[in-house]
Order: C-alpha cells, then structure tokens, then sequence
C-alpha cells in the first residue's frame, strides 16, 4: 500500500483530455441552464473558446471565426456525468468496449463516466488503471474515469494499491458487483481513501440474504416462484457504511440505491454531518418488479426492481437531495446471455442512452423534477462529489457541455444504440428529451440526426 501521507493527485488529472485548440464554439439562443451558479437564462449564449468556457449566460457578441449552433428552444447545461457504468474492456469486449461505450455515452448527453473496475483483468492495479485512461483517449469521445477495485481481485481480502491507482488516474474506488462483505476490510478502505482524497463507493448487498435471489422478495417473488433479494439486505449494509463513515471519516458512495429504508438510514447520516453521498438508476426511478412479469430477463438487474412505494421514495429522495445524484449503472450482456432462464439470466440493463429521456418522463413532466434539478442530479453533483473536472459553466471551466430537446419523443429501439447492448427494459416505449449535442473539450462529439 502507498503511503497515506503520499502527495496527493488531483483525481482525473492524469488522463484529462487536451482542450481542443480548433475554432471558438458558440451555442446560441438556448435555455442555459446551470444550477452551480444558480443560472437560467432562456435565449442565452454559451461561448467556448480553447476547450474552456469563455462566457455563459445572456447573448454575447460572436467571434468573426466561430462556429455558430442554433439552440433555440434547447436547453444547454454543464455536461452529464455518470459516476457508475460498465464498459467491460478488457475481458468482454465482444459486449462493450470503452470505445463504443464512450460513444454511447455522448449520444446520452454524457460527457464523462466513470468505469467500474469488474473487467478481466479486474482494475486493481496501476498498470490496469493505465490501459483504461490510454484507451479512452483513442476512443475520442466521452471522458473515461476508471474507478479502481477496493481489493486485489474483488476477493475481499488483500487491499489494492489506492495510492498508484490514483497516481494513474483512478477517481475513486469500488468492488462494484462484490459488496465488501469484511466491516474491518470496509473500514481499512475508508481511512486509506480518505488520505487520497477520494470516494469509497459500496454495493450495499448483505451476501447471506441476498444469495441465489432473482428479484425483490414480496408477493410477486412468491407468485413467480422466484427466490427474493430482501430489501433488508440492502440496508443493512447501507447502515454498516454509514457507521464506518461516521467512525473513520471517510466519505462512503452508496452505489444503486433501491428501497425507502436506504433512503431514511441516508438521510439519517446526513443529518450528522456523516460523509455518505448516494445515487439512484432512472430504471428504479420507473419501474417496479411488475416489470418482471413474463419472466422479462431485461428487467433483471441487482438490486431488483422494487416496489411502488419504494420508487415513490427514491423520487422524493431525488428531488429534495437525500440521494445525491443519478447514475445509470450501465451493464451491457450479450443477447444468448439474457435468453436464459430468469433465475440463470445475468443481471444488469443498459442506461446511458435512455438515462435523460427516463428521467424526463417519469419525473420532470410529472412535476417529481425541475429541469434545473435534473441537471444537477446529472451534471453538477456527480461532478461535485466525485471531484471530477466539469459540472459547471463557469468561466474557465472545461468546455463539457450537453444540448439537449426537452420535448422530443423518440421510441426507444436497441438496435439504433451506439452501445453494443441491447438489453433494455424500455425497448419499444415512447419516451420524451432526447441529447441533441454533446461537446467535450470544447469540440462536438455527438451531434443528433435530425428529427
């Protein structure tokens, strides 16, 4: 293990993308929309100027060698960040790999995300962390921030090196998949974290209870004669990082969260003043194990899909902050995979392309969200929290910007993603808001075919 007291490395550093040095970008006559600084500004103007943001707010005059992009009646906001997803690479790049998930990433209005270190080989190392950062920077699209494991191998038992994979360009540490079923290996990981600066994100899963469960446990579970994943599995580790939270002062990540028991045992530690920050998927934001009817194996995911009242709880969690953030928990799996029998099907569906059009949906047009909450949830707290470049418009900051229709309703059809996944619950739905323009670095990346 590096030594604690090491100097510290400001995470991303090592890997941030070069500011693009081409022609000024100006998006014109949009709603600019950027809660960081408390800005909305209906036909504003957003200019970027050498990869950073150079004015955002009301109309400015346009540079003679600019390139100009209409947005009226666009809303444009700090870039999206996904703080939790699955690019597979290495080991299952026949599924994703971070080229391909970086582009489905821009097509979501993501201009970063994070990768979950359950590759093969799984990321424990520096040298792991490395391939991640070169590869994302060929991929040229969406920024890449590996998150490195918590042990060697997921295995629970030897810490990984914290400090090299931060040297590296590690922006945070997860054995995402494998709670850390160890409270002493959890706190180890905890004050060790906290001396780099950087977040411990856990996959709240008590093993014992949740063991050979295919979804939540209640009536459908019983009705479907399908062994059930308890709520209390959940939250009975969510406690247990909290209180190791609370014990080392660490800053402890809930990754998923599922179940209205999570979100009061959260808002409990917040009310101490504990570092613990959480994130929620739009899939348990939507959708209940209903989905699961027919044996849908694309509405199979860990956690399960809960209850009504448990998504009832996550909303109010969402819009009044509890859960900090939004992620999409992207997972991609091969089509023969999840044409398995439901209890045998891998869990896991992919998010980043329907992730805005979710939450539009099932939370801004019914009132759940302002749009000036969803873009915090999206952009400016993942930044916050996770210390990453970005979330914000202010002057001098990286020119990550996403554009996006809040009106325009679009059928989801899997086989359009630029994702190699296709498992999606929300295949053949009409949802509304759709990306129209992602930029990174100040140079557009995804731009929508017109409607």
């Amino acid at each position: 293990m590096t030594a604690p007291n090491a100097e510290p490395v400001l995470p991303g550093a090592a890997h941030m993308q070069t500011p693009a040095q081409g022609r000024p970008l100006l998006l014109a006559g949009g709603r600019v929309l950027d809660p960081s600084r408390g800005l909305d500004v209906d036909g504003g103007d957003v200019l970027l100027v050498d990869g950073r943001v150079a004015h955002a707010g009301a109309r400015v005059g346009r540079p003679d060698d600019a390139e100009v992009v209409d947005c009226a009646g666009l809303v444009v906001s700090p870039g999206f960040v996904d703080v939790h997803c699955h690019l597979r690479e290495p080991g299952r790049e026949d599924v994703e790999t971070i080229a391909s998930g970086a582009r489905a990433a821009a097509a979501g209005g993501f201009t970063a995300v994070c990768a979950m270190p359950n590759t093969d080989p799984v990321t424990d190392n520096q040298a792991a962390v490395g391939f991640i950062v070169r590869q994302a920077q060929r991929a040229d699209a969406a920024r890449v921030y590996p998150i490195g494991a918590i042990t060697l191998g997921q295995k629970g038992q030897t810490l990984a090196e914290f400090g090299e994979m931060v040297a590296a360009g590690a922006v945070a540490v997860s054995d995402d998949g494998k709670p850390v079923a160890s409270a002493q290996m959890m706190r180890t990981a905890l004050e060790y974290a906290r001396a780099f600066g950087i977040p411990v994100a856990d996959h709240c899963e008590e093993p014992t209870l949740a063991h050979g469960g295919a979804m939540n446990e209640g009536v459908m579970s019983m009705r479907l004669g399908l062994k059930g994943i308890p709520a209390e599995a959940e939250e009975i580790m969510a406690i247990r990082d909290i209180l190791l939270a609370r014990r080392t002062g660490g800053h402890v990540h809930l990754c998923h969260m599922s179940t209205r028991g999570s979100v009061e045992l959260i808002r409990w530690g917040k009310a101490r003043g504990i570092r613990v920050t959480a994130e929620v998927c739009p899939h348990h934001l939507s959708l209940t194990e209903d989905a699961v009817e027919g044996y849908d194996t694309n509405a199979k995911m860990n956690p399960p899909l809960r209850t009504a009242d448990d998504v009832e709880a996550l909303q109010e969690a969402v819009r009044d902050g509890t859960i900090d953030c939004v992620a999409t928990d992207h997972a991609p799996h091969h089509y023969d995979e999840k044409e398995r029998e439901f209890a045998d099907a891998p869990n896991g569906i992919v998010g980043l392309e329907t992730a805005l059009a979710v939450l539009v949906t099932w939370l801004v047009e019914p009132g759940v969200l302002s749009y000036a909450q969803l873009v915090d949830r999206m952009a400016c707290a993942p930044a916050r929290i996770f210390g990453l470049p970005g979330g914000t418009l202010a002057a001098g900051a990286v020119g990550d910007v996403t554009v996006f229709d809040p009106t325009r309703a679009w059928t989801v059809d899997p086989a359009r993603f630029r994702s190699k996944g296709r498992n999606s619950p929300y295949a053949g739905r009409t949802l509304r808001g759709r990306t129209a323009i992602t930029v990174v670095g100040g140079r557009v990346v995804y731009r929508a075919d017109p409607a």
